[in-house]
């Protein structure tokens, strides 16, 4: 095993090329030195990327956010501006394990990682990003929703890396929110994971996108669902119907932590919690009982 410290985005994506599809990028290392450890990666050369400035840094130009794929997760929380533009992005972010984690643990990671119970992406989909990649034949943006193709697998070609994730300028009267089902109170695996972003003109609903999460092989963006709220002023009927609407595009899967008939009640459950907590965030309103960010 060999390990290369990029200095920069060029050096690391000369690493991972040569490497030939056995190289992985250590950022927090939270995921990968845990899966060295139980035997399920054995990589032939780790690229530290910690190093390269515009992987571990925050920038907003013209109301637009580019997070560093390797920013950890207790640094985007610390970012008052970014906190109060993308609250929903945030708190996903800050369930990425404990606080300790959340020192090393980067947004990013939790995206190439490709896990799809992962916290941070359900709210990433509902906010539109765009995942900025680099390789050998230049770079190109994906829709965060496309970038990962099943389970532990992601759009990237050999040699190819996540460089950062931008979060696109918001419109005025918006705002979102992440909910997530656990057994347990903290650190665990969610269950189902949903995050919601409006747009309002006045009390009626201008915009919105839907992400879902641990509910199918990859994370989802549910375009029914934010169908069935544009429009609507979030009444009975337009909650219903994207409840339901998530609910039909659940492909979950039984296990110990929630069967397939739970896991996809649930996930309307969810939805309607959390475009309430969007349009109240919007309102200037937080909902009693939920951790602020």
């Amino acid at each position: 095993m060999q390990y290369q410290s990029a200095k920069t985005v060029k050096e690391a994506v000369k690493y991972m090329q040569a490497a030939k599809g056995k190289g992985y990028i250590l950022a927090g290392g939270t995921d990968l030195l845990v899966q060295m450890k139980s035997g399920a990666r054995s990589p032939g050369v780790i690229v530290d990327v910690k190093k390269i400035p515009e992987m571990v840094t925050v920038t907003e130009k013209n109301g637009s956010f580019t997070i560093g794929a390797a920013t950890p997760a207790a640094v985007l929380g610390e970012n008052k501006k970014l906190r109060k533009t993308w609250p929903g992005v945030i708190e996903a972010c800050n369930l990425i394990g404990s606080t300790q984690v959340q020192g090393r643990a980067s947004a990013g990671g939790n995206l190439c990682n490709a896990s799809p119970a992962a916290d941070s992406v359900p709210a990433l989909v509902a906010a539109g990003c765009i995942v900025n990649v680099a390789g050998p034949t230049g770079k190109r943006k994906i829709p965060v929703e496309e970038f990962c193709t099943g389970p532990g697998k992601t759009s990237l070609k050999t040699g190819e890396i996540v460089v950062s994730l931008t979060l696109p300028k918001r419109p005025k009267n918006s705002s979102d929110a992440y909910l997530r089902l656990i057994p347990r109170t903290e650190m665990d695996i969610a269950v189902v994971g949903v995050g919601v972003s409006l747009t309002m003109k006045g009390d009626t609903v201008a915009d919105a996108r839907v992400g879902l999460g641990a509910v199918a092989p990859t994370v989802l963006l549910v375009k029914d669902a934010a169908k069935a709220l544009i429009g609507s002023k979030l009444d009975d009927a337009a909650l219903d119907a994207a409840a339901a609407a998530c609910s039909a595009a659940c492909n979950p899967i039984n296990d110990k932590r929630g069967t397939i008939k739970y896991r996809t009640k649930i996930a309307g459950v969810l939805l309607k919690r959390s475009a309430m907590i969007a349009r109240d965030r919007i309102n200037g309103i937080e909902h009693r009982g939920h951790r602020p960010v």
